[in-house]
C-alpha cells in the first residue's frame, strides 16, 4: 500500500490512520476544527506582514477578499462603514 503522505514513512502513515480510525466523531471534529483554526490564523498572519501597520479589520477584510472574492470584500468594506458612522 502506498503512503498517503510524501514526506511520512508508511509504517507512521499507518499508525497515524489507525489512531484517526479510533478517535470517535467528535474528537475527529475537534481536531478539523483546531486544524482549520491554525489555518485560518497563519493565513492572518502571512496578510499582516504585507500590510504597512494594519489593523484586524484590515486584515480580515483582506482574508475575505482573498479566500472568497473581492465582490464580498467590497460590500464587507461598505458593511463595516457604515457601522462606524
Amino acid at each position: 500500500m502506498a503512503t498517503r503522505s510524501a514526506d511520512t514513512d508508511l509504517e507512521a502513515d499507518d499508525v497515524q490512520m489507525a489512531l484517526l480510525r479510533e478517535a470517535g466523531p467528535t474528537r475527529r471534529a475537534r481536531m478539523a476544527l483546531s486544524l482549520s483554526a491554525q489555518v485560518i490564523g497563519l493565513a492572518h498572519q502571512a496578510i499582516r506582514r504585507t500590510l504597512a501597520e494594519p489593523t484586524d479589520e484590515e486584515v480580515g477584510v483582506r482574508f475575505v477578499e482573498l479566500h472568497y472574492g473581492l465582490d464580498l470584500a467590497r460590500e464587507l468594506r461598505r458593511f463595516l462603514a457604515s457601522r462606524r458612522q
